[in-house]
């Protein structure tokens, strides 16, 4: 049975506020997004655990385990992917957020051999005059989340394909298109699909990886040569409409902005996502645990970095390296790190009250 909330969620817009668990280590916790092994969970489930501890804010789904080089992850079928965000909710004691990458085309974890509905990529859609089939899959995808218990797509893609032989984004179909007004006008019809159904969106990966020539989930990519300027239109296009629940941002160095990665760059999230564009919503990282950021930066000084930077949730997806203690070895060290006076107390205040004014927008 799901445990006594501790704070009141009336429908969408209604404020969160948590009274009696309102410490440190509660709002860390939400600030969290880790992945997890299994179909199906309990109580002894490491991630039941971490959930039922405060530990996390969300989870995030996938279909295939990378270094098991097996499927069935998470998803197995219809039902039982709803059992499972049945069950995982039950156990929370805030609102838990429960993503999954479901971009369609190559980039689709609720695939048909699991009977789900087939998808295509934003590619072949960006290809069509019309944004009607756009709106049309994208309620097809919307309609399935919510019947599911998903409550989060880390979709649309707002990248735009500068680089038509991009490893990760143009050669995977992920973008809508090399014209960047496009990419706005379908990420818009998305966004408003999903939002009908009481579904976050995250646009990314800000600041634009479409112009990269390298994949940032092996290595560091760095666009100084690539990068322009109008990869940043759909970005600010839609969080000018309002159309902006989250950000992610992508793991891209350009040393016209900073010699760090855009997740550990205040130049990036403060500077150019925060001030220059207006965005007040919630900041989330891709990946941490991928290579640009997990080969050359410590656990310690990666969350440093992301959090003083802007970063307001944190992505493990427990996938490309598995440790089933990652949310509490990553709460311990921002604790440490507020402790110590390397993150301001503030700016966990801060990022926690985004979380929660973004969670008091779910449906139950």
């Amino acid at each position: 049975m799901k445990q006594l909330l501790l704070f009141l969620a009336l429908g969408p817009g209604t404020a969160l506020v948590a009274k009696p668990m309102d410490s440190l280590d509660l709002k860390i916790g939400q600030l969290l997004i880790v992945g997890f092994r299994g179909v199906s969970v309990s109580e002894k489930s490491p991630i039941v655990q971490d959930i039922c501890a405060g530990r996390v804010g969300g989870v995030i789904l996938y279909d295939y385990d990378v270094l098991q080089k097996q499927s069935g992850r998470n998803i197995q079928s219809p039902r039982q992917v709803k059992s499972l965000c049945t069950t995982l909710q039950a156990y929370a004691k805030l609102p838990l957020l429960i993503a999954i990458d479901e971009e369609g085309g190559r980039v689709n974890r609720l695939k048909p051999k699991y009977g789900f509905p087939r998808t295509v990529s934003a590619a072949y859609l960006g290809r069509h005059v019309s944004l009607d089939s756009t709106r049309l899959y994208a309620m097809q995808t919307a309609n399935l989340l919510a019947e599911l218990g998903i409550n989060l797509n880390f979709a649309p893609v707002c990248d735009v394909a500068v680089n038509p032989d991009n490893p990760v984004i143009a050669k995977l179909e992920r973008s809508f298109s090399a014209n960047p007004d496009s990419v706005a006008l379908h990420a818009a019809v998305v966004v408003e699909a999903h939002r009908n159904r009481h579904v976050l969106t995250a646009l990314k990966h800000f600041p634009g990886h479409g112009s990269s020539t390298s994949d940032s989930h092996l290595e560091c990519v760095d666009v100084s040569k690539t990068w322009t300027p109008s990869e940043l239109l759909p970005f600010q296009r839609l969080i000018s409409q309002g159309n902006a629940d989250l950000v992610m941002t992508a793991h891209i160095i350009n040393s016209h902005w900073d010699s760090l990665p855009a997740t550990l760059s205040k130049v990036v999230i403060q500077g150019m996502l925060r001030e220059q564009l207006g965005f007040d919503g919630v900041v989330c990282t891709d990946d941490m645990q991928m290579n640009a950021i997990a080969a050359h930066y410590r656990l310690e000084e990666a969350l440093k970095l992301a959090l003083n930077a802007g970063a307001d949730m944190l992505i493990f997806g427990n996938n490309l390296d598995y440790d089933e203690q990652i949310a509490q070895k990553a709460v311990e060290a921002i604790k440490r790190l507020v402790q110590c006076g390397h993150i301001a107390q503030a700016r966990i205040e801060e990022a926690y009250k985004r979380v929660m004014r973004l969670k008091s927008r779910l449906k139950f």
